[in-house]
């Protein structure tokens, strides 16, 4: 069964098969714009508004918060693991490989004295994230490898990550 074939046959495959299609009649159809907002409550907690959802963010106690929700860096741990199992059934579908069940979990080590400012050598975010996926399926271990590398290369959180991105912040005063 070729790739596209397979993209026709189920719902992830029909939504493969209708983008490429919109994208190559015009390739703006491929963009697409996120957004997000948030507001500052309390000592260290916000709401962020993601389109019709809320979530909510707050830090442990050491960090100031109350722990009421998790912390910013346990949502991008969060996104990191949803984005992986969305590109492993996107591209599992693609690429025509069967996969029965997907389970991921991830933990990163952050140093606070670079968030502080205690050492200026010291990072602010993760020195290093770790990903287990975890895998059930009838495919052959070099099939996975070969899905594995297609979502290494594709997934757009982890894309975030390993890659520069250019953010430009704009102070407003009101």
């Amino acid at each position: 069964m070729t790739s596209q074939a397979a993209e026709s046959s189920t719902a992830l495959g029909r939504i493969i098969a209708a983008t490429r299609e919109a994208v190559t009649a015009d390739r703006a159809n491929g963009r697409v714009v996120f957004q997000a907002s948030a507001t500052a409550h309390d000592a260290v907690a916000s709401t962020v508004s993601l389109g019709q959802y809320q979530v909510e963010v707050d830090e442990p106690p050491p960090l100031g918060g109350e722990s009421k929700a998790p912390n910013p860096v346990e949502y991008y741990l969060a996104s990191l693991l949803s984005c992986q199992i969305v590109t492993w059934r996107f591209w599992a579908e693609k690429l025509g490989i069967a996969v029965d069940d997907i389970t991921a979990h991830a933990e990163g080590d952050l140093d606070v004295q670079g968030f502080f400012g205690f050492d200026d050598n010291v990072r602010s975010g993760f020195q290093e994230v770790r990903v287990v996926i975890s895998l059930t399926g009838p495919e052959t271990p070099e099939r996975y490898r070969e899905l594995q590398q297609a979502v290494d290369q594709h997934c757009p959180v982890l894309d975030l990550t390993r890659n520069a991105t250019p953010v430009t912040t704009r102070v407003q005063l009101s």
